[in-house]
This record gives structure tokens, sequence and C-alpha cells, in this order.
């Protein structure tokens, strides 16, 4: 019976225990059950070396940009944004899709509804509103521009230009309806499209600046911008066999004709002020058409200023899109990986490295060792290369290809910024710095394009900024 009275005591007091412990939790002055769980649900590391943090978020990302000291992550329906330093979730918010825009110094978010007009730019740190629009129905969001789109009418739109940060519009276009396909977040213009790279997400270099000039699609016609003032500089309707496209402030007509079982292209750069040819080059293949009837569907490959297109001895070749100079040409069997205004990432003929080219002058810069079927981009601050067998992320100094981190990972490249980067799998994500200095972007070379009118985007070293000075604090 003592025994018995024994067992009965123990569990009374364990029962007080508890008793005292939920009383505790529900007056919040003690709550020891958040950190339980977590301790229970607590998630692999998802690289090796370990992560300065990981955090699971609610669902699987659809973009993750670093904006400053925090890092906004776009879900289905919603976005948060957590601190860069700690991972710790800063605000949250309903949202069916986001955008940053801004540089590191002057991020903001810009967030809205589908098939709802109007959209807030919110501050990255607090998630306050700094500013509304409740007539929009089309944002476009560059590092150092926010253009947005409202409609009175299907064929009556005005175009704003914003400081990322600013409360008055910079200039306001008027052109004959954009609603048709352009709604929402960045819809496409006409320009380039990168080439893909696997494990890195599309967005990993953030967002990029403006181009000097902008070319909307509007009821099978161009309507090219010129984003310095505002102005619509043509109103241009392609040719049968044509594809129009706006790279590096020139218009370029690109023809693709179907003769002897094969498609001949010819490219022909414009000037968008007077529509005078600026240059002209044949042979020159841009991907953009299919094989049936030589039919252009696609933009061509590309970033910034720059277009990569097949010669006839089917090597791959980099063109400046203002004047048409080959900025680079590869070698037979090698095969460009990414570009920018500045460099190319080409992985060589044996398929055993990656080189850093730079364009204008050819010469190499760099080579790392990597696998057959390794991915490569180039942002700002880093390039990032994703191997296999083993899985591997690997972030290098563009200019001279200095490890600045490796990971055994299977994660994804999700964002670079100048401190780190932000990798992810599934619903985790991490941060990652570099360690020692912040690494300053790559700042233009021979990419960099006179605007419109003649304005120069590189006139020297001491502007060395970017077409827009989008690279100079303040």
């Amino acid at each position: 019976m003592a025994k018995a009275s024994g067992l009965g005591g123990w569990r009374g007091g364990l029962l007080l225990a508890l008793i005292v412990v939920v009383a505790l939790a529900a007056t919040g002055v003690w709550n020891p059950f958040p950190g339980v769980w977590d301790w229970v649900d607590r998630s692999e590391p998802i690289s090796e070396p370990d992560v300065v943090w990981q955090q699971r978020v609610g669902g699987t990302p659809r973009s993750v940009t670093i904006a400053g000291d925090t890092v906004v992550v776009e879900q289905r329906t919603r976005v948060e944004a957590r601190s860069l330093a700690t991972g710790a979730q800063l605000w949250e918010r309903k949202a069916d899709w986001s955008a940053v825009t801004g540089g590191d110094r002057d991020a903001v978010v810009v967030v809205g509804k589908l098939l709802v007009k109007g959209y807030e730019v919110l501050d990255p740190t607090t998630g306050a509103t700094r500013r509304r629009n409740g007539d929009a129905v089309a944002v476009w969001t560059y590092r150092n521009m926010l253009l947005d789109a409202r409609c009175v009418d299907a064929t009556d739109c005005t175009l704003s230009a914003w400081d990322p940060r600013g409360t008055a519009p910079l200039w306001t276009a008027f052109v004959p309806g954009v609603r048709s396909g352009l709604l929402g977040d960045n819809p496409g213009l006409l320009g380039t499209r990168r080439l893909d790279a696997v494990r890195i997400d599309e967005e990993v270099a953030g967002p990029e600046p403006v181009p000097p000039l902008l070319g909307f699609p509007i009821d099978g016609r161009v309507h090219v911008l010129d984003t310095a003032t505002g102005r619509i500089l043509q109103d241009v309707e392609p040719g049968r066999d044509e594809r129009l496209s706006v790279v590096g402030g020139r218009l370029l007509r690109i023809t693709a004709r179907s003769q002897d079982g094969t498609c001949y292209f010819a490219i022909s750069g414009r000037d968008a002020a007077t529509g005078q040819e600026a240059w002209q080059r044949a042979g020159i293949n841009l991907r953009t058409a299919d094989s049936a009837g030589c039919v252009q569907r696609e933009d061509p490959y590309g970033a910034r200023n720059v277009l990569i297109g097949v010669a006839p001895d089917a090597r791959e070749a980099v063109l400046d899109g203002y004047d048409g100079r080959l900025l680079l040409v590869t070698a037979a069997g090698e095969r460009l990986l990414a570009v920018d205004d500045r460099y190319a990432l080409v992985r060589s003929a044996d398929k055993g490295a990656v080189v850093g080219r730079e364009l204008g002058a050819g010469r190499v810069r760099w080579t790392r060792p990597a696998g057959a079927k390794a991915g490569a981009a180039l942002t700002p601050y880093a390039v990032v290369i994703a191997d296999e067998k083993p899985s591997r992320l690997v972030a290098l100094d563009p200019r001279t290809g200095r490890e600045l981190v490796s990971l055994r990972t299977s994660a994804n490249a999700l964002a670079v910024g100048p401190r780190g980067m932000v990798i992810g799998e599934g619903r985790e994500i991490g941060y990652v710095s570099f360690g020692g200095a912040p690494v300053a972007p790559a700042r233009p070379g021979d990419g960099g394009v006179p605007g419109p009118g003649g304005r120069t985007g590189v006139p020297g070293a001491e502007e060395s900024c970017g077409p827009k000075r989008e690279l100079c604090p303040g």
C-alpha cells in the first residue's frame, strides 16, 4: 500500500507541475512550448559548411531578393521580410505579387493583387506603407527606377516613372494602351532573355538598372520609350519576316528569311530618335526563330546591352547592341553560360572548366574547374557556379575568380548581395556570408552605351556608374 501511495504522489506532483507550466504560459509569464517545438521540428543544415542562419518560411518561395539589410521572400499569396543578419521575420503581408525596386541603400518592396488595380510601396525593414497607388494596372521595377501604367480607357494610358523612394513622378508619358497582356508586376517587354542555369534562380541578381530604351508591344506595334525623358521616340510596326527588339539603346530589326531549306538572318540596329540605321550584320542567328518556316517567336538571348548569337561556323558570339561590335567569339566546342555588359562565362571545350572572359578585350580573367553540366550566372557582386557530383554552390569574384564561398549543398542559389547570398531548398532558406569586406559591384566597361541623343553612358573613369548612374551611391 505504501508503494502504491508513493506512485500516486509522483503522478500528482507531475500533474501539479504541468498545471503550473500551463498557467504560466497562459498568463504570458513563461512559455517553453515554442522552443520545445522548434527543437523537435529543427531541420538538418542545408549546406556544409553551415549557413549563418537557416529558417523555414511559410511556403515554397517564388522569388527571394536581398533588399538592403533584409531578405524579401515572395510566396504564392503572401510576402515576408526577414533580417539579413539573423533570419528573424520582420513582417508579413498578404499579396498576390511582389517585387523589389531600388539599390542597396534605397530598396523598397512593391506589392499588389491580381486583377485589382493599384499597388503599395513598402519599407523593407518595417513593412510600413510609404506610398499607395490605386489606379495602376502594371508595374516595372528596376534598380534605379519604378515605372507604372494606369489606363482611363483601353486605348488611353499613362506611364509614370518614379525614384524608388520618390513621392512625385519624374516624368509621365501617354501611350495608346498597355492593357493587352501587360498586367501585374514586370510584364514582358521587347528586350533580351537570359540564359538558364540549373539550380540558380533566374532573378538571383536582383533588380537590373533601367535600360536607356524600353520597347512596349501594343496592338502589334512597338512603342520605343526613352527612360531618361519619358518621350516616345518611335511607333513601329514589324515587317512580315521581322522581329523587333530594344537592346543597348537601339531598336533592332531582326529578319529571318526561309530559303534553300534553311533560315537566313540579318540584324539592323537603328537610332530610335531618327530611325536611321546605325549598324547591320548578316548571318548571326539570335535564336529568335523556330524550325517552322523561320517564324520568330522569341526575344534574343542576352543581358543588359549585349546579345548572344550563333555565327555561321556554329561558334557563339556576343554582340554590342549599340554599335554591333563583336565583343567575343567562342572557340570551337566552347559554350556560353552567362553574360553581362563586361564579362562572359564560358564552358571550356573539354567541358572541364568554367572560364571568365572579359568582353571587348577577349582575354581570360580566370579559370575554375567544373563539371560538364555545371551552370553559372553573373551578378553585380559574384559569379555563381552550381556543380554536381558532388553537388556544390560556389561564389567567385567576377574580376579575379577569387573564391568567396564554396558550399557542399544540393540547395539552389536564390539571391546574391554585396556581403553574401541566400540559398534554399523547398521551404528552407539560409544566408551564407562571403566574409571580409563587402564585394563592390562590377563597374560597366565597354558595355556601357550612349543613350538616345548622344548621351554618353560611361564617358570616363570618374563617371563609371552605369548608363543611369545606378551603381553610384546617393
